[in-house]
């Protein structure tokens, strides 16, 4: 029995799943970072901790992508990635967790890192891509 075609290419599907895959893990990572930071330390310390990690973190997210997957150019997939962690920070972290959207305030809370991470993902993109 043949399946109805839905209009939806599966191996488009798949691409997507897997981006998206890439930055919910470093979405999570930098959850973890600054949860456990705020833990142990003031809010100021886990930030700065935050803004650090997070290239960090996508640094490795990316060269992995890139290496192994490489389906989108590497500004589109920093694009895609931001507009994903911008994405979860106001509809889970502002209105579920904290129920207030103060989070976006915060400069070197979540502006410097999103900069950072689209940065980060784009050159190492643009790095891997020149060494192919």
């Amino acid at each position: 029995m043949k399946y109805a075609n839905w209009g939806i290419n599966m191996n488009n599907t798949k691409k997507t799943a897997i981006i998206l895959l890439h930055a919910f893990v470093g979405w999570a990572l930098c959850g973890a970072i600054m949860g456990i930071g705020m833990s142990f330390t003031s809010e100021l310390n886990a930030q700065i901790i935050h803004a650090i990690g997070a290239p960090i973190i996508f640094y490795f997210i990316s060269l992995s992508y890139f290496r192994k997957f490489n389906y989108t150019s590497p500004l589109l997939t920093a694009f895609i990635i931001v507009c994903f962690a911008l994405f979860m920070d106001v509809f889970v972290v502002s209105l579920l967790i904290l129920k207030n959207f103060a989070m976006f305030e915060s400069i070197l809370g979540v502006w410097i890192p999103m900069a950072c991470m689209f940065l980060t993902v784009n050159l190492t993109g643009l790095f891997i891509n020149r060494a192919r």
